[in-house]
């Protein structure tokens, strides 16, 4: 009988064989050294090399207003002033838990090897070149001015509890949202996660060979 491991592995091995035509890109080359990593492995070590940058438990919160309200105000070096404006621009009028969604969408880039390795540059990336920004607030042609001090306080809390390990169980690894207001092209390419307040919340596909 294969064991877990060997079966776990033959999956990340298989995945990597119908991929090995393609152009090579960053996804990909990360997806060949996990697989690489994951064969090395024996099979008391599979659970740790999934778990391991799970080292603490994610931060105790609740996601409602009145309980964030309820926290003391914060600030935060420029990465968190970065998250905390645009939740504010992008997110202010939705539910705190809309809120929260969308500062996952955020970090969700930041892990990623398709985006920029921090909150500012992913939020900042293609400012500046028409229709090329990431976040409309950033290139919408309006200043950027924040009048409700008690919204801004509010997804100043949130920034910071999304920075320092709050769980990102909403909208299941998405990396790409839109209002429902809008119908874009490119949702057309993505799996719907969720749909959270006003917003649709999306990942690329995962296609594994059947073969």
């Amino acid at each position: 009988m294969r064991t877990l491991a060997t079966m776990m592995i033959a999956v990340f091995l298989t995945a990597q064989t119908a991929l090995a035509g393609a152009t090579q890109d960053p996804v990909q080359a990360a997806f060949d050294s996990e697989a690489r990593e994951l064969a090395s492995l024996d099979g008391s070590k599979i659970r740790d090399f999934f778990t391991r940058q799970k080292t603490t438990k994610p931060l105790q919160i609740e996601r409602s207003r009145a309980w964030i309200d309820a926290q003391p105000v914060v600030t935060g070096d420029e990465q968190w002033a970065c998250l905390a404006q645009a939740l504010y621009f992008e997110a202010r009028g939705e539910s705190v838990r809309g809120q929260f969604a969308v500062a996952e969408v955020i970090l969700n880039r930041v892990d990623s090897a398709k985006f920029p390795d921090t909150i500012c540059k992913v939020i900042h990336q293609g400012t500046g070149r028409k229709f090329a920004c990431q976040f409309t607030f950033t290139c919408d042609g309006h200043p950027e001015n924040i009048h409700e001090k008690g919204a801004y306080a509010r997804v100043g809390k949130i920034a910071k509890f999304m920075m320092d390990g709050a769980a990102r169980d909403l909208t299941d690894g998405a990396t790409y949202y839109h209002t429902k207001a809008v119908n874009p092209r490119w949702a057309r390419k993505f799996a719907r996660t969720t749909t959270i307040g006003v917003h649709h919340f999306y990942r690329p596909h995962v296609r594994v060979s059947q073969n």
